[in-house]
């Protein structure tokens, strides 16, 4: 099993959430998060004033899965999430060790 993070922009959540429907992907964790990578926010005007935004909002997806269908769902995240713009976003993956559903103690795949 793995464990796939995927950190994107807000207004690509729909699209992400519809490419990870189509691979197969049915559930799925989703936060609202604030971070900056190598951007490292900007600088704004208000009332005079300059500030800088160091911590942009962005969203952090979280989606447990078979091994069968990592390469797949990163796929659909990074075609989904893409604009060629700084600040697209990441995908990490890592291995998942075990799962367990509590509500009726499956464990491994089937708890997916």
């Amino acid at each position: 099993m793995k464990k796939m993070e995927a950190i994107i922009q807000p207004s690509k959540l729909d699209d992400v959430k519809e490419a990870l429907y189509e691979v197969g992907i049915q559930g799925m964790t989703v936060s609202e998060v604030r971070g900056h990578g190598r951007q490292k926010g900007h600088s704004e005007i208000y009332r005079g004033h300059e500030y800088t935004v160091d911590l942009l909002p962005k969203i952090k997806l979280e989606v447990v899965l078979s091994d069968a269908l990592a390469a797949q769902a990163v796929e659909a995240v990074i075609k989904a999430a893409h604009s060629g713009k700084i600040g697209d976003g990441k995908v990490f993956l890592s291995d998942v060790a075990e799962a367990v559903r509590i509500r009726d103690n499956q464990r491994g795949d089937e708890a997916l």
